[in-house]
């Protein structure tokens, strides 16, 4: 019997429509199209997107045959990042970068775009939505998880208890993010990219309820110490989502291969 053949992801072909600088390391790039009439709501505030990046140099026009491209040698670049927001009326949806000044692919591309240049993603993914039947809800991560802690924020319901930890080297990187009145969202400063243990602290001594419904995302390392702290506290594996969104010292692709090995996984 002939196995069928795997379809490749639909890709969704937007034009960027403007970019607006958040923060001095958060840059924001509003882009529509009509493919976005495909772009399904999955229910999760974290849906996230596939960006494919394919060298100018080549001349080809998207939506891009990945198949053909990887044969030739010339893969697209694949970077995973968080949809802030999709408006599927006016087919337009908003991605956060976090820049790194002039390193990496996809956050050098945002920190340039400009309206006209096209961006080409697939997706979404996705797998958390707060439940509003929980007691509590907790949040924690860093820059580049804010994108879907910020969204989760706004889905909770007005009379929602919780806390958000939420980690930045430049205190210029702290947003005015719209939440619940009972949800304290707390900015804090970290300027030694060494202390993986900076957060995990944070939630260690906070006084937090129980039966809460745990978001804890961000850099690898940070990630796994603040795991130790939810399992000291006895939360269900079940009422937590938990996983690095990236590792420092390695590119997407090198952290994307090691979260399949034990080095990279947080269990």
């Amino acid at each position: 019997m002939t196995t069928p053949r795997r379809q490749p992801p639909a890709q969704h072909v937007l034009t960027v429509e403007r970019t607006e600088w958040l923060t001095p390391h958060l840059v924001r790039v509003v882009a529509g199209g009509e493919s976005l009439a495909g772009f399904t709501d999955n229910g999760h505030t974290d849906a996230y997107v596939k960006l494919l990046f394919v060298d100018p140099a080549l001349g080809v026009e998207p939506p891009y045959d990945v198949a053909a491209l990887r044969a030739a040698g010339h893969a697209p670049v694949v970077r995973t990042y968080t949809v802030r927001w999709v408006d599927r009326a006016a087919r337009r949806l908003a991605i956060d970068f976090v820049t790194h000044g002039d390193t990496g692919v996809a956050a050098v591309w945002a920190a340039q775009a400009g309206p006209g240049d096209r961006l080409v993603l697939s997706g979404p993914g996705g797998g958390y939505a707060p439940d509003p039947a929980a007691a509590w809800h907790l949040f924690a991560g860093d820059l580049s998880a804010v994108p879907a802690i910020a969204a989760a924020l706004e889905a909770l319901p007005a009379d929602a208890r919780g806390v958000a930890y939420l980690e930045v080297a430049d205190p210029g990187d702290a947003l005015e993010l719209k939440h619940p009145d009972q949800v304290a969202v707390h900015w804090l400063v970290n300027t030694d990219e060494g202390d993986v243990a900076f957060l995990a602290r944070a939630l260690d001594g906070a006084d937090w309820a129980g039966g809460a419904q745990v978001f804890v995302h961000g850099e690898r390392e940070s990630v796994k110490a603040m795991r130790a702290v939810l399992r000291d506290r006895d939360v269900p594996r079940e009422s937590i989502s938990i996983s690095g969104y990236w590792a420092r010292g390695r590119t997407e692709d090198v952290f994307q291969a090691e979260k399949r090995e034990p080095i990279g996984r947080i269990d």
